[in-house]
């Protein structure tokens, strides 16, 4: 044990304490680990979105344990990009915590001001009309390219939909919107018969964009949904295998004919 951070070994038994440990024990290591004293934000972006997604993993798998871990590797992403940020003289990480409360309280007036309680869908209005006001945004387009890129691009074309949605551009129904699927889908066609990749690629994202819609109008997440249907995916694909072990082959040896007969076969279960 180093003599000189004896006190950053001991477990806090507070929140308050706890948060400190963790502060202080991040800005040593600003200044004394190599590879910490060399980090950006820019740096940083990679690690912060692979945090988040390890947290969310915990929760779909619904493991608490590794959640708590998970959930740590998020608040030491934070905390070190603030500590970059004091040092680099942008912000602090009282300014972060401070605009993170009165941000809270300004979008609750239901709570912390003198307006009534209201239901759900009352609440998320009024939570987007405090953002506009707080971001100032005048034109409509403001309010689409306000929609992070960083998001995976299947949430971030569903919230570019909504936003478009609330100005009244929009499918009545998910079965009105189902023809343009069909729509790109030939235009897609179309580009792949004439051998133009250019314009194929730009043809299957129309078509993705047009699916999200469809399933946004259902009420469906686009993430959730891909997501089931990918692990659907490996499922079946695992179940193949079983088979081809279970009669002395290979998978790799085996016909595609043969696997898609399994296929069919793990469709049914």
């Amino acid at each position: 044990m180093n003599k000189e951070y004896e006190e950053l070994y001991q477990p806090a038994d507070n929140d308050t304490d706890a948060c400190k440990r963790l502060i202080d024990i991040v800005r040593v290591l600003r200044q004394k680990c190599p590879w910490d004293k060399v980090q950006t934000h820019e740096s940083l972006r990679t690690c912060m979105i692979e945090e988040a997604y390890e947290a969310v993993d915990a929760v779909d798998k619904g493991d608490v344990d590794n959640l708590r871990e998970e959930l740590g590797d998020v608040m030491l992403q934070v905390v070190l990009n603030g500590i970059i940020g004091e040092n680099m003289g942008e912000f602090t990480i009282t300014d972060i915590i401070n605009e993170e409360c009165e941000k809270m309280i300004r979008r609750h007036p239901h709570i912390f001001d003198s307006e009534s309680p209201k239901t759900i869908d009352k609440v998320l209005e009024k939570w987007e009309n405090i953002k506009r006001e707080e971001h100032g945004e005048s034109l409509k387009v403001e309010r689409l390219a306000d929609v992070p890129k960083a998001l995976p691009a299947l949430i971030r074309s569903a919230k570019v939909q909504k936003r478009a949605s609330q100005v009244g551009f929009d499918w009545d129904s998910a079965e009105e919107a189902l023809p343009k699927i069909e729509e790109e889908y030939e235009e897609l066609r179309t580009a792949l018969g004439m051998g133009d990749l250019r314009s194929a690629e730009e043809e299957l994202g129309d078509l993705l964009f047009s699916v999200v819609n469809v399933s946004r109008l259902l009420g469906v997440n686009p993430e959730e949904a891909l997501k089931g249907s990918t692990d659907k995916f490996i499922d079946r694909f695992g179940f193949i295998e079983e088979r081809a072990i279970a009669r002395g082959a290979d998978i790799e040896s085996m016909t595609l004919e043969e696997m898609n007969e399994i296929w069919e076969e793990a469709k049914l279960k």
